[in-house]
Order: structure tokens, then sequence, then C-alpha cells
């Protein structure tokens, strides 16, 4: 749903952008505001002399307000950018709702093809292209609100196969944006992060893809770069299992979910020596098509008490599937993106997965899981985590309201 027009009320009591924008800000706004108004006045003039005769995936919103956050259960888009900040000195719980109003109030406009309020590029804002911003919050962020968030809600333990960097983890405020169009999704970032300029700094950011909207049918399970497939075992959306497994019940995040983001390198050079039924019996399925190893088919049930003609377990004891494979309540979301950068010195690749999960309770669901594959999981010779955040992500907000309201209000 389109968020109100400039000047149009915004809900009993509710501050103006005027009143909340700082400094040298409020300057600005007036003419960018002019600019969107401008545009857009002339835009409607000659829409309907090019609009396209058939529906165009740029046209796709995905609503903003809500129960939950959109962007968590919303068909995962081809393009995402994750940004970690670090909240400025002096930043307390009044001016973190000032933030997140005015974050709010811009991520509402663009998921819907409006320009943000004091938005310069206009025309990149048109296109939502199924556009989704979803908000986290680090222990940092909690604490300045003079509040207490869940247990979970610190740096993961210290992992052995971990060789964490500071650039890529840790933060007290996440940005997570994600659409089908890398224009609109690198707008809508540089949008926010204006918004957020006069308040935080950028800790680190982290950008990843899967295949590009209408490659594959819609839900099928996405591809990593070693050429797996990538949460076959995920819950479904809008399903009573999936809100189970990911809505936290409790508190100010009742109705929001606990997000870890792991930055996991992946050697390609050395996986390419590796040949095709070693690669299978690392993860315990086919590369081909994802299969188990004790099936035929993705979806098929593993078997992990087959053993061969010679006694040994068709799916290694070493194998990913049967590490991550836990009791019914270790069990996550998984929501990954590709990245792929400038390889570093004669290397071939710099590359690896963007782990992003989804889940109510992170020590209880995430935290064993990981253990396990920490202990014993074969992907381990050509993975390695160099990143590691997690975040409180709060439940969605009513049009007159703001992301964190339960907390902040």
């Amino acid at each position: 749903m389109p968020a109100p027009a400039e000047g149009a009320p915004t809900g009993p009591g509710r501050s103006t952008r005027r009143q909340l924008l700082l400094g040298g800000a409020v300057a600005g706004i007036g003419a960018a505001a002019a600019i969107g108004a401008d545009y857009a006045l002339n835009r409607s003039n000659t829409e309907e002399n090019t609009a396209p005769s058939t529906p165009m995936n740029g046209d796709e919103k995905v609503p903003f307000f809500g129960a939950h956050q959109a962007g968590i259960d919303t068909a995962a888009q081809a393009h995402g950018v994750f940004v970690g900040l670090d909240l400025n000195d002096g930043v307390d719980a009044s001016a973190l709702v000032r933030l997140m109003r005015i974050l709010t109030d811009d991520a509402a406009r663009l998921t819907q093809g409006t320009p943000a309020l004091a938005d310069s590029e206009p025309e990149l804002a048109l296109s939502p292209a199924r556009l989704t911003v979803t908000f986290g919050f680090g222990p940092g962020l909690v604490a300045r609100a003079d509040s207490a968030g869940p247990g979970w809600l610190a740096p993961l333990p210290a992992f052995g196969i971990d060789r964490l960097q500071p650039e890529f983890s840790d933060g007290d405020l996440l940005l997570q944006v994600n659409g089908d169009d890398p224009l609109t999704v690198a707008h809508a970032a540089r949008m926010l992060l204006k918004d957020a300029r006069g308040f935080a700094t950028i800790r680190w950011t982290q950008q990843g893809f899967r295949r590009a909207y209408g490659t594959e049918r819609p839900g099928t399970t996405m591809r990593n770069l070693f050429g797996q497939v990538d949460g076959t075992t995920n819950p479904e959306p809008g399903t009573k299992d999936f809100d189970q497994v990911v809505w936290a019940e409790d508190g100010w995040l009742a109705g929001g979910t606990g997000a870890v983001i792991r930055r996991i390198r992946m050697d390609l050079d050395k996986w390419d020596r590796l040949d095709r039924s070693g690669r299978d019996a690392s993860v315990g399925r086919s590369i081909a098509n994802g299969a188990p190893l004790t099936g035929t088919k993705e979806f098929d049930e593993p078997d992990l008490e087959a053993k061969t003609a010679i006694g040994f377990p068709v799916i290694p004891q070493f194998a990913h599937i049967r590490r991550a494979r836990g009791d019914d309540s270790e069990r996550i979301f998984r929501r990954a993106y590709n990245y792929d950068e400038r390889p570093l010195g004669a290397e071939v690749s710099e590359s690896g997965l963007i782990f992003v999960s989804y889940q109510a309770d992170i020590e209880r669901q995430f935290i064993p899981m990981q253990r396990r594959l920490d202990e014993l999981d074969l992907l381990n010779e050509w993975t390695v985590p160099i990143g590691s955040a997690v975040f409180a992500i709060p439940p969605g907000c009513a049009e007159d309201g703001f992301i964190g309201d339960s907390l902040l209000s």
C-alpha cells in the first residue's frame, strides 16, 4: 500500500518529516520534493501513452505495512544489499525514534514505486520490481533504547572454523534491501543511507545475487556457486510450520524474528579439483538435481540409516545434510545470496555465500546446528566463514506507526 503523499496527515500525533530531519538536511527537502512532484506530474501526463500492453515485473509491489516485515516470507528476489551500521555517539532513544520514523517513511514510499521524500533522482524509484526493505536491531541499538533484548541477541559463540573479519561482522542496525532490479535496489539503499547518515556510520556492506527474474520457475531452490541446491529443507512460507520456525511470540519482538548473517568464503579453485562423486558425498545430495544420495528427487526424505553393500553409510557421517539435521526444534529458514568479487592475486575466484537465516530463537535453533557443522562437516574443506552478525528483526507496523515502535514507543 503506498505511503501517504507529502503534506497529507500521517496519523494522530505523528510528526512531519520537516520536524524530524536534523540540521542542514531540512534545507534540501523543499527543492528535492519539488523535483519529485514536478516529475510525478510530467509522468502522469504521459503515462497513458507509454503504458506497456503486457504486465512488467518492474511494476510489481510488495506491501510494506503489516504484522511482519516484508523480505522474510517474501519469495526471494534476484538481488540483495545488506548494510550494517554503527550508531553515532549521542544517539539516544529519542533520536532512534526520529531515525526509524524517517527510515520507515522512505522505505514505505520506495517499495511502492514512489520517490523518497528528498529524492533527487525520483526517476530511479518508479519501478519497484518487488523491492522490500527489512530492518534489524543489533544488541547495541537495543541497549541505546534502554531496553532488553532476547537472550540470544549477542555475537555467536566462537567456532573453530571461523576466520571472522570485523569489516563483515556485528553492527547496531541492519538495512536489508532486496529486489528483482539491481538499479532499484542500489537507489533504495542509497536513499536510506542518506536518511541515516546523521545518526549512524556504515560498518559493512555486502551485495549478493540469485538467478535473474524469469530464469527459473517460481519456487525453484536456489543454487550456490558450488552448483549445489541451497535451501531444500526450508519450511514453506504461509504455513503453520513456517510460523513456528520463524516468528517470535514474546515481548516487543512478537511478530518479528532473529536473523543470522554469515559471510562464507567458498574456495572454488580448490573445489574444481574435486570429482563429481566427492562433491555429492560432501553434501549428501546429488549435485545434478539435489536428491539425497538415498533418493531420486530433491524433496525425497534422506534415509540416514541406509548402508552400502559393504556396510558403510550411503550418506557419509561427514555429509553436510547429516550434520545439519537435528531434532524438530533445530530448524531455520534460509534465504541466502551468492557473491562474486574481484579475485586476489593468482586466484580465479573470490566468491562465496551471504548466508542469511531466520528463526524465532537463535540460541535454540541455530547454534546447536552450527556446532555440529563446526565439529565435522566435509564442506569445511572448501568453505570458511569470514563474517558474522546477529540481529533482532522487529515486527512490521501499521501505517500510522514505524518499524521498531514496539521497542521504542
